[in-house]
């Protein structure tokens, strides 16, 4: 054992395959089942729209939050900046008061991902590897999102890799109530 140890893990959930945010998810319900303070914040999810998710694990007492402004394509990158501003803002705040046992930030690697109009200003992978390495010793930090940065999985002390291999949506199957929202 290191002189410095841990008991929170860091668990990132990547890839382009479905099941993420759900993996994601599955975490907060065992960690809520146990008794843990959990809170899941979401980059680009808005708060103009309703979850499954979302609905259900608010019926268990754990606080899910969208604070983002949609897809990257549906409005102007200035929106969607001032959104991850403030989503960056909040996330740390969350991490740092020490109120929590488990943080989820889910799409965080979508948006340092985000090519379409700079974000490095808003939050860079080194802001991200910051946080985690001086959150509080005991909070399980979980990141999801397509195309995780090496940095991030590096730093991870569990880092799965969800690969498409069908996916109805490819043939212009519309998304389904309960099963993509």
């Amino acid at each position: 054992m290191s002189a410095f140890h841990r008991d929170g893990r860091v668990i990132v959930y990547t890839g382009d395959g479905k099941g993420k945010t759900t993996a994601a998810f599955g975490l907060a319900l065992r960690a809520a089942g146990r008794g843990l303070h959990v809170v899941v914040l979401q980059f680009i999810k808005s708060p103009e729209r309703t979850y499954g998710e979302q609905l259900a694990l608010q019926r268990l007492g754990v606080e899910v939050r969208q604070l983002g402004a949609g897809f990257t394509w549906t409005k102007t990158p200035d929106v969607h900046r001032e959104a991850l501003k403030r989503a960056w803002a909040v996330a740390k705040e969350y991490v740092y008061s020490g109120q929590y046992d488990m943080i989820v930030l889910d799409e965080l690697n979508n948006v340092l991902a985000i090519d379409r109009f700079p974000v490095e200003d808003i939050v860079s992978v080194s802001e991200v590897l910051e946080l985690i390495r001086t959150r509080p010793p005991s909070l399980h930090l979980v990141i999801t999102g397509r195309a995780a940065r090496p940095e991030l999985i590096a730093a991870a002390d569990i880092a799965t890799e969800m690969t498409l291999i069908k996916h109805d949506y490819e043939q212009g199957t519309r998304a389904i109530k309960g099963i993509e929202f």
